[in-house]
């Protein structure tokens, strides 16, 4: 895929990583009118993302990455480019070029028509049509063949490291291409520490990857089965207006609880009036799986694509029931154990 990469700065200087091209810093410029606020189409972790036309008006994507001010680190953000560039597969958003300061560094990525998925979910204009079950279901199985190359047939593998609806982009077809793979560790290289960053979004982030900084495969599977509950739902994986009425701010616990309560019905994205419910139940237990608390516990990408197709998946969920009732029992237990006594007025105003 590359033929050559010599770092600029040195004698005979030239960059090739096949078909990407080496933007000047002036076309990135003029393509964004010099990174103008009104060009924005999303933020994030890494950086902003600019809309922008180039010179033979292709329209493209300009992510302008954040934390890559050192000037040392260009040698290591060509090579994490290079290992980008290799990652070819229909699920995985191509890259185009890149362009490169002192100071800065650009990535030029095509502009998807039709943005994210979690723009169809949750921010659609009025009159805009919504996902309809179909495509949801193709948006999972096109996601998962994603995270699966990245996971199974890259060499190194790639953790993409914050999946989510929004980093989830929709072509012309609205086939999902995934977004920000790789972005993690460009970001990264510059940090000196030795304790990992934690990147990624609140309630997408494993419990393992928050207390130890150490980031898997089996991450991205669990950020994975917090964007299956995004596709069903409709909903954030983090929504504080549910405080209001008392319920579980993360949308994991908020599904486990309705589940337990049999609410089946108020779990389906009320914009989502067709649709088959053996389905639902299904996706909603691969995403399960995918997020138990152990890594160990996990499946992995292929296994996942084996079971939203409805396959291998019967003993595992039995297997999941049985684990979470026993949770349940001990977590009532310890709730009796700490419940105010009814005339325990005295220990309450002591507390």
């Amino acid at each position: 895929m590359f033929t050559e990469c010599i770092i600029p700065g040195e004698d005979d200087s030239k960059v090739s990583f096949g078909q990407l091209k080496r933007f000047s810093w002036r076309e990135v410029q003029l393509a964004t009118d010099n990174f103008n606020e009104s060009n924005i189409i999303g933020r994030g972790g890494f950086g902003k993302v600019y809309k922008g036309v180039m010179g033979d008006n292709t329209k493209v994507a300009i992510k302008r990455l954040a934390d890559h001010h050192s000037p040392g680190g260009e040698a290591a953000f060509l090579r994490e480019v290079q290992l980008i560039s290799v990652a070819v597969h229909r699920n995985l958003l191509r890259l185009i070029g890149f362009a490169t300061t002192s100071y800065e560094r650009v990535l030029v990525y095509p502009f998807m028509q039709n943005l994210s998925v979690a723009y169809h979910l949750r921010d659609l204009k009025p009159g805009e049509k919504g996902l309809d079950w179909a495509t949801r279901k193709r948006i999972a199985y096109g996601a998962a063949r994603g995270l699966e190359y990245l996971h199974e047939h890259c060499n190194p593998k790639i953790i993409h490291r914050d999946l989510k609806a929004a980093n989830i982009l929709l072509n012309d077809e609205f086939e999902p291409v995934l977004g920000d793979f790789g972005l993690a560790k460009l970001v990264d290289i510059n940090l000196t520490h030795i304790t990992t960053q934690v990147r990624g979004t609140m309630g997408h982030i494993a419990p393992e990857y928050l207390s130890t900084g150490k980031s898997s495969e089996k991450t991205d599977i669990f950020g994975f089965g917090i964007t299956l509950l995004e596709l069903v739902t409709g909903q954030r994986a983090v929504d504080l207006s549910r405080l209001e009425e008392e319920e579980d701010v993360l949308l994991l616990d908020h599904i486990k609880k309705l589940l337990r309560e049999m609410r089946i019905a108020d779990i389906v994205d009320p914009n989502l009036t067709v649709y088959d419910s053996k389905e639902v139940e299904n996706m909603l237990q691969v995403a399960l799986l995918c997020t138990q608390g152990s890594p160990d516990e996990r499946p992995k990408m292929g296994e996942v694509i084996h079971m939203l197709r409805g396959q291998d998946i019967a003993e595992r969920w039995e297997e999941w029931e049985k684990v979470e009732e026993v949770r349940n029992q001990e977590f009532s237990r310890m709730s009796h154990q700490f419940a105010w006594g009814g005339d325990s007025t005295q220990d309450q105003e002591a507390i």
